[in-house]
This record gives C-alpha cells, structure tokens and sequence, in this order.
C-alpha cells in the first residue's frame, strides 16, 4: 500500500474521530468510541507494514481480513 495512501487514510480517519467528537453524547460512549477506532488503526497499521503478517489469514464469518 502507497505511503500517501495510508496518510490520507489517517486523515480520514481523524477528521471523523473529530466530527464524532462534536456530537453531543454521553462522555463514557465518546471515549469508548474512540478507543476502539485507536485500537483498529493500530492493528491496521501494524499490518499494512508488516508486523502482523499473521492478521491476513484470519477469517470472521466468511470474509477474510
């Protein structure tokens, strides 16, 4: 995957944790919110460069990651 494909990727990513972040609800789903998209593009990070070869050859239901 192309460098600048991944930034514009984090890009998005961030410009929408931020809109999410002006939508008034409770502070506990926010953070939780948040959270799981952090962890998610940690992993997805981590696998575009190419320290968890592994995750391509995990199946949920019946499609493949």
């Amino acid at each position: 995957m192309p460098l600048i494909q991944v930034v514009v990727v984090l890009v998005v990513v961030g410009v929408l944790l931020w809109l999410v972040n002006l939508i008034p609800m409770q502070g506990t789903i926010k953070s939780i919110l948040n959270t799981v998209v952090v962890i998610f593009v940690i992993v997805w990070l981590l696998n575009v460069f190419g320290f968890m070869p592994y995750l391509s050859h995990v199946r949920v239901g019946s499609y493949r990651l």
